[in-house]
């Protein structure tokens, strides 16, 4: 005669049940962002620029045209921040998308064709 009441056993029954379902569910989410962030991060531009291999040079003439006037001549910074070590600030995809992007005014959205960004990849990683 002193079986557990049949209330306490169906609670405790839920609480399994409702663990075991917060522990699946994080388990999902945790597998469904490892799957979806990489390729979120990396967007078909960005995927193409870092495809192509840079010219300092050629990257060098693209920064006087389109970045001299707001980071300087040699990207010491005016308007525009120095971009000296700017390499070891952001990684490439960080720069990429700082330059496409337009997110810090007054610097303009600026998307070039994909090898010209890998050009100015290659120039910007040269201000050291």
């Amino acid at each position: 005669m002193t079986s557990p009441p049949a209330p306490a056993l169906n609670t405790l029954n839920r609480r399994t049940l409702v663990t075991a379902l917060v522990v699946a569910f994080a388990t999902a989410c945790i597998v469904v962002v490892l799957l979806v962030l990489p390729g979120a991060r990396s967007d078909p531009y960005t995927r193409s620029t870092l495809e192509h291999s840079g010219s300092a040079e050629t990257g060098g003439r693209l920064f006087l045209l389109n970045c001299a006037g707001c980071h300087g001549i040699a990207g010491q910074g005016l308007v525009g921040p120095n971009l000296h070590g700017v390499g070891q600030r952001k990684n490439d995809r960080q720069l990429i998308q700082q330059v496409v992007s337009g997110r810090t005014p007054p610097m303009p959205r600026f998307q070039p064709e994909p090898q010209a960004m890998a050009d100015l990849l290659a120039y910007l990683h040269s201000l050291v």
